[in-house]
């Protein structure tokens, strides 16, 4: 059952073509963007959408519905053998695009082919797999990690790290619009303190001769550079982890600093995990993932990990009690307990008495 509203009456249905295409993509990312969503986010619904509308040859979605919508999903499930969390997104998207910009309310879906749910464990370092790892960085790409190791930070969280939000005197990490938008704070390990002072340091360094450049700007979150316009150039709001290069407006010709990107560390930690011969598959969610079994492991309850990871649902911070268990490695094998006991020697006529009584 589909719903539309008068806003639809001026729409050119049909075929959407390219150019309508981008139209409908523009509504979406200012629909997005009112709603605070993150750029990952808006970009990975931007994908399912064209996506969509493709696979329906450029139909219009407003001509389309359910049964369109199903069969999108189930193609997905069946032929491209994604994953439940994936194919959720798709729909995730599909459904925002129907109710937030096209204000058309979907019903039920129908039978639609579910992706299978997979249960997977994350792949955790030891601590000394994270010691060889983290040796094999240097500068400011080891100190970033150690900041993810220190505190769970998601790469991400940590990139967007602003000077302001490091406070050296509480021994905290304020980390800012995290996943579901949410605020929440970490601790700031004592080990890297020094470290983390000599890094800004460098980084106010260069923050100032920007500033007798002529330029000095960061990006604002939302709408900050409206409310303030001079705090894009103002040193608290700098990033903590800046990029090597200044971007350049080519609307305005203004020039400023981005923070470091997820690659740089990416390749980093590749090569590292390399020369350490580690043949675990060892990414920068990695030591996120090591952090939570490794406070575990040290006894600390499981509510205190997700408040610090960020979990919404405690569920998702469940997957790392798998450690107190200490999976089959931590179970001694009967086989191993056959040695303890003496066996007498027996007749192979004794044995076959014994079976024939049994």
């Amino acid at each position: 059952m589909i719903t539309t509203s008068t806003s639809m009456d001026n729409r050119s249905l049909g075929s959407i073509g390219t150019s309508g295409l981008a139209v409908l993509m523009s509504e979406m990312e200012e629909s997005i963007q009112s709603r605070h969503y993150s750029k990952r986010t808006e970009s990975a619904y931007r994908s399912w959408i064209v996506r969509y509308v493709r696979f329906h040859k450029f139909k219009h979605p407003a001509e389309m519905a359910e049964r369109e919508i199903n069969a999108f999903l189930s193609f997905l499930a069946v032929e491209t053998g994604i994953g439940a969390s994936t194919q959720n997104q798709a729909l995730a998207a599909i459904l925002f695009l129907y109710r937030h910009v096209l204000d058309i309310e979907i019903g039920e879906l129908g039978n639609l082919i579910r992706a299978r749910k997979a249960v997977r464990v994350p792949v955790v370092m030891s601590r000394s797999e994270v010691s060889l790892v983290l040796g094999g960085l240097r500068g400011r790409d080891k100190l970033l990690m150690k900041m993810v190791y220190g505190t769970g930070m998601r790469i991400s969280e940590c990139l967007r790290l602003r000077v302001q939000d490091i406070d050296f005197s509480r021994n905290e990490v304020l980390i800012r619009s995290g996943k579901g938008d949410k605020d929440r704070v970490v601790m700031l390990p004592q080990s890297i303190k020094i470290h983390l002072r000599r890094h800004l340091k460098k980084v106010k360094r260069i923050y100032e001769e920007d500033l007798a450049d002529g330029w000095g700007e960061v990006e604002l979150p939302d709408a900050l550079h409206r409310k303030y316009p001079r705090a894009s150039r103002e040193w608290r709001w700098q990033w903590v982890f800046p990029q090597q290069k200044r971007w350049v407006d080519r609307k305005t010709w203004k020039e400023g600093r981005y923070h470091l990107n997820a690659s740089v560390i990416q390749r980093a930690i590749k090569l590292s995990v390399e020369k350490c011969n580690l043949t675990k598959r060892v990414t920068c969610h990695t030591f996120r993932h090591s952090f939570a079994t490794h406070l575990l492991e040290g006894g600390y309850d499981i509510r205190t990990v997700q408040t610090l990871l960020g979990h919404k649902n405690l569920k998702t911070t469940m997957i790392y009690t798998h450690v107190l268990n200490r999976g089959p490695a931590g179970v001694r094998s009967p086989m191993d307990d056959l040695g303890d006991f003496q066996h007498p020697v027996v007749e192979s006529g004794d044995i076959r008495s014994k079976i024939s009584e049994n």
